[in-house]
Parts: structure tokens; C-alpha cells; sequence
């Protein structure tokens, strides 16, 4: 069978999978401290990106992920699904309300500092871009393998989400850079 000729992502999301933003994780019975993360999608100009999506999934505040192939013997949350999508707006804007999320194994006997996976869907890309968010206020980012496998350290500060205090709770500041200069670091999934 004859390959056919590869698509750019989009611009339909805006239209389409952006309208009903899934980006409220946690509820009232969710299990953990609740947090919210704001950031941008910008591209190598610094621009916004206002038709991005940005999807993340992550373990609930135990450390486990809601997925069948989690078979670690900590609780599930009933109340806490543990993914979410949220379109950018013509600033390149996103936000999600949730939960910090315990660690997890990670390769080996190795543990994880909590984290949250992204994916990114643009235009212009062939394929979605995979990253994660980290939290400033952590100190086992120090010894996460992920982290540490990035050999440039200003490169790893890419994705530390910077902690505010408001009224409400926990920020996180994430802004995601497509490419160029403090571009995020990305990985392969």
C-alpha cells in the first residue's frame, strides 16, 4: 500500500475539540492539595498560539494513576479521573484546576518527583509534542531520573512551573515555548 503524503495538526481544533473545555480535574471530594496551572503556548517568536490544545493526565495525590496497567497497591480516587484538555484562547491562555500529584515509580527502583504529562497539539506540527510540569516548591525534583537526564540545567528549569500564593490556593506558572529561544523541552513518548 502506497504511503500518503503527511498532514500538519489543525487548525481545526479551536473549531472543534476546543468548545467544551474538559480543564476542572478535581471537585470537591477529590483526595490531595488543589492547585491550579496557568500558562501560555507560544511560538518562536514568543507569539501566542491561540488554536493550541493542551491535554495532561497525571497520578491522583497518592501516586497512582487511574489506568488499568497501575497496578501499584495504593488508593484510587473515585472522584479524580486523573486527565484533562483545555484549548488556548487568542492570548495562547490555558488553565486547569486540580490536584498535585503524589510520586511515582519511575525506572528501576528509582521514584519520581510528582509531575504532570502534557501533550501539545498545534498547528503546523506533525505530531503532538510530549512534555511535563514539575513544581518549584519540590525537592525531589533533585533526584527525579527525568529530570536528571537533561544535561543542560537551564534547560530543565523549562519544566519547573513556578508556585503563587493567592487567595484561593496554589498557582503554577507554565508557559510552554513551541520552539526557539527557553524553548520547552520536549520528549519523545
Amino acid at each position: 500500500m502506497k504511503q500518503t503524503p503527511s498532514q500538519t495538526v489543525g487548525p481545526f481544533y479551536s473549531l472543534g475539540l476546543t468548545r467544551s473545555p474538559m480543564n476542572r480535574l478535581a471537585g470537591e471530594g477529590t483526595a490531595g492539595e488543589k492547585i491550579r496551572i496557568e500558562g501560555r503556548v507560544l511560538d518562536g517568536d514568543g507569539q501566542p498560539v491561540p488554536d493550541a490544545l493542551v491535554e495532561i493526565w497525571q497520578a491522583n495525590a497518592y501516586g497512582r494513576y487511574h489506568h488499568p496497567e497501575d497496578k501499584q497497591e495504593k488508593p484510587l480516587d473515585p472522584s479524580f479521573s486523573g486527565w484533562g484538555r483545555c484549548g488556548t484562547n487568542e492570548r495562547g491562555e490555558f488553565w486547569f484546576e486540580t490536584i498535585k500529584p503524589g510520586s511515582v515509580p519511575g525506572p528501576g527502583t528509582t521514584i519520581q518527583a510528582p509531575h504532570i504529562n502534557v501533550a501539545v497539539f498545534a498547528r503546523g506540527m506533525l505530531i503532538h509534542a510530549h512534555t511535563r510540569i514539575y513544581f518549584s516548591d519540590e525537592a525531589s525534583n533533585a533526584g527525579d531520573p527525568v529530570l536528571s537526564c537533561i544535561r543542560d540545567k537551564r534547560r530543565r528549569q523549562t519544566l519547573i512551573a513556578a508556585r503563587e500564593n493567592r487567595e484561593g490556593g496554589a498557582v503554577y506558572r507554565f508557559d510552554i515555548r513551541l520552539q526557539g529561544e527557553g524553548e520547552t523541552v520536549f520528549f519523545d513518548a
